[in-house]
């Protein structure tokens, strides 16, 4: 008895068809999903044979398949185009005021500046200024603060030194103690792009990632 070639006259054209284009591609995958298939066809049980709707079922997958593909790689063109954009408007932040954690104190024209994060509101806060050997010196009191961000300004004591000066947040609601994030200003000296993220180059951190800055000024 001769054997019978399973595939029908009209999906075995299109496989052809899609193959000899695929074939074109260098290790692409839709051509492997093509040849498996044929092969899958090719040896199938000739009395059990894959039906039409089998066959478009395979292909409707190759077009998920490479559909996820382009899309992937529209995604990649797309951040790239986007990390470009980042950098070039990074370029804008040189020579301004960044705000970041940190707990070291600036000094301006006999001032500094600082700020802290509350997890929650709280009755009682104060920030106390410590020497470089981590001695209280001074003392902010700032009654209430609310929950989130908030600022404060120190004037530096006549003929105080202000070398290596940092700062803590104390804060209480009722008896109990709340944490509080020191936030400190620094100055953007450059802007670089290592890998596939921003970097600010800062007056007193040094490198440190466009994300972990809190506030621009």
């Amino acid at each position: 008895m001769a054997s019978t070639d399973p595939i029908n006259g009209s999906s075995a054209a299109a496989l052809a068809g899609l193959s000899g284009t695929s074939a074109a591609k260098k290790d692409d995958g839709t051509d492997r999903f093509l040849k498996l298939l044929v092969t899958q066809m090719r040896n199938q049980d000739p009395l059990n044979p894959m039906d039409n709707a089998q066959v478009t079922s395979q292909l409707a997958q190759i077009n998920t398949v490479t559909g996820i593909e382009r899309l992937n790689e529209s995604i990649k063109s797309m951040s790239g185009q986007m990390f470009q954009s980042q950098a070039l408007q990074g370029a804008s932040l040189i020579g301004r005021d960044v705000l970041l954690e940190g707990n070291r104190l600036t000094v301006a024209e006999g001032k500094a500046t600082a700020g802290f994060e509350l997890a929650s509101a709280a009755d009682k806060v104060k920030v106390e200024i410590l020497s470089p050997a981590g001695r209280v010196i001074d003392t902010v009191d700032l009654g209430a603060q609310n929950a989130g961000r908030n600022g404060f300004e120190w004037a530096v004591p006549a003929g105080a030194s202000t070398d290596g000066l940092t700062f803590r947040v104390v804060a209480k609601s009722g008896a109990a103690e709340l944490t509080g994030t020191p936030l400190m200003t620094d100055r953007v000296n450059a802007v670089s792009t290592g890998g596939d993220s921003l970097k600010l180059e800062l007056a007193r951190n040094g490198t440190t990632p466009y994300g972990l800055i809190k506030a621009i000024s």
